[in-house]
């Protein structure tokens, strides 16, 4: 059995990821922002008992992250970087930018994973675990639409930042994914999404399993295709 740190568990594809792991005998530490509001983790809590922890994290506050890595003292086989903001609908262009929304999407999208990366190193080096984070398609330079400027940008600087990451653990042999989650159908993604969250969650969890030093650094899709930086 092994121990999967989830951050942003308490909806959409965290929250699917967290259901499978669980049916299949894993052990989850399941982060949210606000644990007392996370409904569907209690009801997990209720099926899979001492399995399932629920930790409150925010992923922006480096206080939050530290006193979760804190109360957290096991060691961590995989830790899953899922917890993400798409930001404004609107007030996301390069001639119409609101800035302080753009601010808020790189904490939650950037800062957030290498903050949380970083506060639980500790326990991932005592498991030799790894560190997968969602990150999206959207962030590739080589795509070329306008749209959606900081949430694509913040994805682009988060795959630039676990490319370092990915490097500066190699002599630790911590291994670190980028994965594309798909087009999904959560709150983000919507309801004409290409693919259901059991089929993005499936991928992901293939990658995890399969993540190795071979595979440190790379940007995969969910399906285990490559996509261009």
């Amino acid at each position: 059995m092994a121990t999967w740190l989830i951050t942003g568990a308490n909806r959409g594809i965290g929250l699917g990821l967290t259901g499978k792991l669980l049916a299949r005998g894993e052990s989850v530490i399941a982060c949210a922002r606000e644990p007392l509001k996370a409904e569907a983790l209690a009801g997990q809590k209720d099926r899979h008992g001492d399995r399932l922890t629920i930790l409150g994290l925010d992923v922006t506050s480096g206080e939050s992250v530290e006193a979760a890595a804190r109360a957290s003292a096991v060691p961590i086989d995989v830790l899953i970087n899922n917890a993400g903001i798409y930001g404004p609908r609107a007030g996301q262009g390069a001639l119409d930018m609101d800035f302080g929304a753009f601010a808020e999407v790189l904490a939650v999208n950037t800062l957030g994973p290498l903050r949380v990366a970083q506060a639980f190193l500790p326990r991932l080096e005592v498991a030799g675990g790894k560190i997968v984070t969602v990150t999206s398609r959207m962030g590739s330079l080589a795509g070329t639409n306008d749209g959606a400027v900081a949430y694509r940008a913040s994805k682009a600087a988060v795959n630039k930042v676990m490319t370092g990451l990915a490097q500066a653990l190699r002599p630790r042999r911590i291994p670190v994914l980028l994965v594309h989650p798909g087009w999904v159908q959560t709150d983000m993604g919507g309801g004409g999404a290409d693919i259901t969250i059991a089929q993005s969650t499936d991928g992901i969890i293939t990658l995890a399993d399969r993540l190795d030093m071979s595979l440190s650094g790379q940007f995969m899709n969910y399906d285990g295709a490559p996509i261009a930086w």
